[in-house]
C-alpha cells in the first residue's frame, strides 16, 4: 500500500484527484500567477468561484431558484445557534428530534434562543435506532422541525419521508450531503460542515429557501444574519476562500463520476459489503438497527473488547487510519465517505478477517 487509507470521521479523506489538483494549482489560481489564498474576495476570479460553486452545488442537489447557497464560517456547530437566531423569536417554539450526540448538542445551543421541544428521542436504545415518525409529539405552534439526518458518532441515518409535517424542516446533513439522492424539496434549510464528505474544514454550507427568512433576533451578530449573507453573496466579511475552492474541486470530481446517482450506487455497495462482512462474523458486531444503518459512518465492536487496542495498533500498522470509535461510544468506526473507494473498503474487510483469524 503506497498511501494509508483514512477512515476518519472528519476532517476526512479527500479524493486523490482533488489533492492532485490542489497541489498543481495552489501557486497559480486560474492563470492569475498567485494562489487562491492570496486573492481579494472582491476579485472577479473569486466572485466567479463562489457563483460557480453555488450553481454546481444546486445542480448536483437538483434544486432551483427557490434556494440560495451560503458559504459560511464557524462549522456546523455554529449553526446550532445561527438557525434559531434566524428562525425563532425568543418566545417561539421549535421542534427537535434527538437521534444522537449531534442532535443533543443542537438542542442545548438552540434552547438559549427559544422554547425547544424534544419531540422524540432514541436515547433509550443508546441511539441505535431512529424514533418512528408516528411517535413524534409535534407542537402545533412550532416554527420549524430540526433533524440530524446522519449521526456521525452513532452511525444512524434517516431514510424515511419528512413530507407533510406542517412546518419548515431544518436538517444537519454534515456527514452525508451528496452521498446519495435525497428529496431536497422536503427541506427548507440544510446545513453541513464540508470537512466530513465535501472538502476541508473552514466552510459550512447552508442551503436555504429565501422565503423562510422573516428577520433574525435583535441581538444576532450581523455576520450571522442569513439575509445579510444572502444580500452580500456570502461576503459580509472576508469569506473562507480556500475551503470554498476545495469544495468546488470536490464538486467537479463528483460530476466527473456521473453525479449523485452514480456516487449513490458506489456508496451503497461499499456500505453493504462492509455490513455484510460484519454480520457474517461472530467476532464483530454493528449495534445499529438495520433499517437506519448509516452508509457513511459504520461503528462496530469486537466480541472481546480487551482486543480493542491491539486492533487499533494493528490497523494503523497496516495503513488503515482512524478506526477508533468516538470516545463516548467506544469500539471502532469506519467512515466511508465519497472519497473512500470500494477497493479501500475491501482492504479493510480483508484486514478485519485476518485479524479475526489470528485473534479468535
Amino acid at each position: 500500500m503506497s498511501r494509508p487509507i483514512n477512515f476518519c470521521s472528519g476532517p476526512a479523506a479527500l479524493p486523490l484527484p482533488v489533492l492532485d489538483r490542489i497541489s498543481a494549482e495552489l501557486h497559480d489560481f486560474q492563470g492569475s500567477k498567485i494562489s487562491v489564498m492570496e486573492h481579494s474576495h472582491r476579485d472577479r476570479l473569486i466572485v466567479r468561484l463562489f457563483e460557480e460553486t453555488e450553481a454546481r452545488l444546486k445542480s448536483l442537489l437538483g434544486i432551483g431558484d427557490a434556494y440560495r447557497v451560503l458559504f459560511l464560517p464557524g462549522g456546523a456547530t455554529l449553526q446550532f445557534s445561527q438557525v434559531p437566531m434566524n428562525l425563532l423569536a425568543p418566545n417561539e417554539s421549535a421542534a427537535y428530534l434527538t437521534t444522537g450526540a449531534w442532535s443533543q448538542k443542537a438542542i442545548k445551543e438552540a434552547a438559549k434562543y427559544g422554547n425547544i421541544v424534544e419531540v422524540a428521542s432514541s436515547k433509550e436504545t443508546n441511539f441505535t435506532t431512529m424514533p418512528a415518525r408516528d411517535t413524534w409529539q409535534l407542537p402545533a405552534d412550532a416554527k420549524y422541525f430540526h433533524i440530524c439526518t446522519n449521526e456521525t458518532i452513532h452511525g444512524v441515518e434517516w431514510f424515511d419521508s419528512l413530507e407533510d409535517l406542517g412546518m419548515p424542516v431544518v436538517a444537519d446533513m454534515s456527514s452525508h450531503l451528496l452521498s446519495r439522492s435525497m428529496p431536497i424539496d422536503e427541506f427548507d434549510l440544510i446545513y453541513a460542515g464540508a470537512q466530513k464528505n465535501l472538502g476541508t474544514a473552514g466552510v459550512t454550507i447552508v442551503v436555504v429557501k429565501e422565503d423562510l427568512l422573516e428577520g433574525c433576533q435583535p441581538l444576532t451578530p450581523g455576520l450571522m444574519d442569513y439575509q445579510s449573507q444572502i444580500d452580500n453573496d456570502s461576503m459580509v466579511n472576508t469569506p473562507p476562500v480556500y475551503p470554498v475552492w476545495v469544495l468546488s474541486l470536490v464538486l467537479e470530481w463528483l460530476e466527473s463520476l456521473g453525479g449523485v446517482a452514480a456516487v449513490e450506487k458506489i456508496n451503497r455497495q461499499k456500505a453493504e459489503s462492509l455490513y455484510a462482512a460484519i454480520d457474517a462474523s461472530s467476532f464483530y458486531r454493528n449495534p445499529v438497527a438495520k433499517d437506519c444503518r448509516s452508509w457513511m459512518n459504520i461503528p462496530f465492536v469486537l466480541s472481546d473488547d480487551s482486543l480493542d487496542s491491539k486492533f487499533i495498533d494493528a490497523s494503523q500498522n497496516a495503513g488503515l487510519l482512524n478506526l477508533k470509535g468516538h470516545r463516548s461510544v467506544g469500539g471502532m468506526r469506519a467512515s466511508i465517505y465519497n472519497a473512500i473507494t470500494q477497493t479501500d473498503v475491501d482492504t479493510l474487510i480483508e484486514f478485519m478477517r485476518e485479524f479475526e483469524r489470528v485473534s479468535a
